[in-house]
């Protein structure tokens, strides 16, 4: 409710923020930042290390 999807991907287009992207979309890496912002990690490296521990879970 903080940011809703739909503001969201209307700032993403405008900006043109998925052009060239596969897989690993803007609001991916928005969901991955806020999860570390929230779980107090101290680098991108304990970000990563802390969402490889849930891979199961990264559908929900």
């Amino acid at each position: 409710d903080f940011l809703p999807r739909r503001v969201f991907d209307r700032i993403v287009k405008t900006y043109s923020g998925n052009k060239h992207v596969m897989t690993f979309t803007c609001w991916n890496q928005m969901l991955c930042m806020v999860f570390g912002q929230l779980t107090a990690r101290d680098s991108m490296r304990d970000l990563l290390l802390s969402l490889e521990a849930h891979k199961s879970t990264y559908y929900h």
